[in-house]
């Protein structure tokens, strides 16, 4: 480190979170409001389920298309055993068990049947564009169906690769007005959504950790949802994050996927791999002289995960700040950015939305998020960056949502 850069970590205590709603006598509420809205999306989800399945099923064996009648029954016994056994593969492993086989089988499923489901329903539009048209004649289900099967297959086996790739590094500058000329050229790299989970990519993430540390940082970022799990769980995977080099700081903020599972213990894990865990706190780099504030919160699910002490509290990181000194903050949910805004965050940095990860899930994303990637500007000073993610959930896919390995360089003045 240069003799001109420094760390000055500024360990704020963390108002307690609020848990759960309790009743008087100390137990969580009943009634049959709470039972009905269980009910109510217990059946929404069954519905959505039966969709995803059922439309892919009539595309290629059962709209006209004429199969000779083994391939129609192969065709159906293959699709109504694959629902019947989606549920509980996905309770298997992502229930208490956590079976990690059973997991990655029902993530493979899920991405497999939505991109069939979402090219059964283009080809369905094509199909009808087709009949208005009077084109096609009798072969026209037939070559619909082949045409949805061969598009699906090939954008499922390119969407693999690019999920289980080291991703590509993207190279962005950001002018921050109020940052000082000392701090001009300051390299961050940021990292989202690793996702270490039922998939060992231990390798994978050595890879990256390679390329993280041929950029040059002087401070690293990750975003949170760390892994999918415990920390004993992904600790090979997560291994590598120790080996990450930068000049000035390695800060990590929760994810929403970290509630899921053992928050404080990522936190623990992440400070015993020598990164900064930004729990609703903050530190101050110094660079040619000039000062930046790295804020970080917890995740804006942490509140409601009822762990004590968590919740996403910006004024508690930002206490004892020097408002005159620029913030760059790190929250994980890019919603995050209204409170950034109102309190003169200058940059946030999120993840997240994975950039919607499978074609078309991005608008699905753009209803919860303000953004699903890249640079934004929010207010009169606030910008935002939202990472596409370094890894992936679930489904070992990505289709026209390429991961990312993002190099922020901060630029001052106007």
């Amino acid at each position: 480190m240069a003799d001109s850069d420094s760390i000055q970590v500024e360990a704020d205590p963390v108002p307690p979170g609020g848990g759960p709603e309790r009743t008087a006598d100390g137990g969580r509420p009943e009634g049959g409001r709470g039972s009905l809205r269980r009910r109510l999306g217990g059946t929404v989800v069954l519905l959505v389920l039966a969709m995803l399945f059922f439309v892919p099923w009539w595309t290629l064996f059962a709209s006209g298309v004429h199969w000779p009648f083994p391939v129609f029954l192969a065709g159906t016994v293959v699709f109504a055993c694959w629902l019947v056994s989606f549920p509980f593969l996905m309770a298997a492993g992502h229930g208490r068990r956590r079976a990690d086989r059973a997991a990655r089988f029902a993530d493979t499923s899920l991405g497999v049947v939505w991109v069939l489901f979402t090219w059964s329903v283009l080809g369905g539009l094509v199909h009808l564009v087709l009949a208005g048209l009077g084109v096609g004649g009798a072969d026209r289900a037939r070559a619909v169906a082949a045409a949805v099967a061969a598009v699906s297959a090939g954008l499922l086996a390119w969407g693999h690769q690019e999920a289980m790739r080291v991703p590509r590094v993207k190279r962005l500058d950001v002018r921050v007005p109020r940052l000082g000329g000392g701090l001009d050229g300051t390299r961050v790299v940021l990292l989202a959504d690793t996702h270490y989970g039922p998939i060992d990519r231990a390798g994978w993430s050595a890879r990256v950790a390679e390329v993280v540390n041929g950029l040059d940082a002087d401070v690293v970022v990750h975003a949170g949802d760390i892994a999918d799990g415990t920390p004993v769980q992904r600790r090979e995977q997560s291994a590598p994050l120790g080996t990450i080099r930068s000049r000035l700081a390695k800060v990590y903020v929760t994810g929403n996927h970290e509630y899921f599972g053992e928050a404080q213990g990522w936190l623990d894990r992440m400070a015993e791999l020598g990164w900064e865990p930004l729990h609703n706190r903050h530190v101050v780099v110094e660079r040619g002289g000039d000062l930046l504030v790295l804020a970080g919160v917890d995740d804006v699910t942490a509140e409601s995960s009822g762990l004590e002490g968590h919740r996403a509290n910006l004024l508690g990181a930002l206490a004892g700040a020097d408002p005159e000194r620029p913030v760059l903050l790190v929250a994980h949910q890019p919603k995050y950015v209204d409170r950034a805004a109102a309190a003169g965050v200058d940059l946030q940095v999120s993840g997240h939305t994975h950039g919607g990860q499978i074609w078309p899930f991005n608008f699905l994303v753009r209803i919860d998020q303000p953004v699903v990637h890249g640079l934004s500007r929010h207010g009169e000073r606030t910008q935002l960056y939202t990472s596409r993610g370094t890894g992936f959930w679930g489904p070992p896919f990505r289709v026209f949502a390429p991961g990312e390995i993002t190099l922020l360089t901060l630029r001052s003045g106007t």
